[in-house]
Parts: C-alpha cells; structure tokens; sequence
C-alpha cells in the first residue's frame, strides 16, 4: 500500500525517489566513550572498530533531480551496531563494516531547503536544520563549506581516489535518526552508482566555531581519515521510517 505525506501543503508519495545526485565522504575514528555519550538518548550503541575507538563518517551530498526538489546536505553520522546483538566484539564489528552491514546513526544534518527540512523532520525524523553551502561536487578534488549564522560548521576537502566499477546493483541500508525523544529506523534503497572512486585517507578537515563543530571536536576525531570516497552520480528511494524507541 502507498503512503502520502502532507508537508507544507503538498503531498509526497512514498518511498521518496531521488534520480540524480553526487555525494563525498570521510570517515574518521572518533572516541567511542564521547560518541556514545553524544548519542546515549537514542537508545543505540557505536560500533567500535578498535579498542575505545568508534567511526564517524562526514558527507556532502548535491541532489540535484529528486522528489523533495535540489538541495545540498551535510551529514554527521555515526556508525552503530545491530539493536539485536548489542555488545558485538570487534572482530564482528569489523566483518559487518567489511560486508557492508554497518547501521548509521544520522546525528547530524544541515540543508539549504525549506521544503526538505519539513519532510526530513516529519517523515523520518531526520535532525534536519537550515544552514548555508559552499561546495564543489565537479572538479577532482571535492570541497564543502557548511555554515550557519555566519559561523562556520567544517570545511572538507576531499582528494581523487582510484575508480571504482560501476554498478546497478540494488543495496539496501537501514539509516537511524532520533529527533524530540523517538528513535526511528528508515530502509535507504541505493539502486545505481557511477564515477565511484576511493582511497585510503585523502581528506582535509578544517572546524569552524558553530555549536556543531565543537561536537566533533569533542569526538576526538583521528588526525587523518581512515579513507573517503566520491560518487558521481546516485539514484536512491527512500522508504517509510519505522519508530523503534
């Protein structure tokens, strides 16, 4: 059965179809101690890929042809475990990331559209807030500049990695967010890939003085990236979240 949305007046069917955008990221090792500190409400627990040590991936994504309109986002994630088997070793952790079943927390989410941040909040209870954006998804090397009220959140360079296949394959991930007490869960359906490319680190991370960024200062996040990727084009659906808390 489909599903309708009221959000500022207009409806938006589900899932939510977005046909082209471009997206890079970086992940960092963060404090496993600080970052479930940060999200100890949600009910989730980091995934920790070495002793006291967790991950925290940062993206910029451009969706330029999509059901909520074009927009830029800037997303903090923080990677978390299965609900069901809280307490995974790291060994465990470790093949879940390698076989691509990591679960993201997305703690984090500025955009530059009105229409968005209605839909995000009310839909699936992303944290979504308005912000101002100054990014290059086009050239080689990838930057993003968010910032809000004047006061820069980070600024992330992102460096050409090796080319990555393309692929049609249908994946499916499931994205957390915890918004005014409720935990939800949201299936995300990446259904086409092109001009992927990846590497070890390659990343530039600069923190500005917004409320933000002294969160991640406050993750201690690692020196260098563990590795960062780059994806030209992305088609993604976007399903009805599920409250889990």
């Amino acid at each position: 059965m489909t599903t309708a949305h009221q959000v500022l007046g207009a409806e938006v069917q589900m899932p939510v179809q977005v046909r082209d955008a471009s997206c890079f990221v970086a992940g960092f090792t963060a404090s496993a101690s600080a970052a479930q500190a940060a999200i100890d409400q949600t009910g989730l627990q980091v995934m920790q890929v070495r002793p006291g040590r967790a991950m925290c991936m940062l993206v910029f994504v451009d969706y330029v042809d999509g059901d909520l309109g074009p927009y830029n986002e800037f997303g903090v994630c923080l990677l978390v475990g299965d609900r069901e088997r809280r307490g995974a070793s790291i060994v465990s952790n470790l093949r879940d990331l390698a076989a691509g079943r990591a679960r993201a927390l997305v703690h984090r989410l500025p955009v530059d559209g009105e229409f968005t941040l209605a839909a995000g909040r009310g839909i699936w209870g992303f944290p979504k807030t308005l912000a101002d954006f100054d990014v290059d998804h086009r050239s080689a090397t990838k930057r993003g500049v968010v910032s809000e009220g004047g006061q820069m959140i980070a600024a992330l360079t992102v460096r050409p990695g090796i080319k990555v296949p393309d692929s049609g394959a249908t994946t499916v991930l499931r994205a957390y967010s915890h918004l005014d007490g409720v935990t939800r869960e949201t299936p995300w359906v990446l259904n086409n890939t092109k001009n992927t490319r990846t590497r070890i680190g390659g990343a530039d991370l600069q923190l500005g003085s917004h409320p933000i960024a002294d969160e991640l200062r406050s993750l201690k996040l690692g020196r260098r990236a563990l590795m960062t990727s780059s994806v030209g084009h992305l088609e993604m659906t976007f399903e009805d979240a599920e409250r889990v808390s």
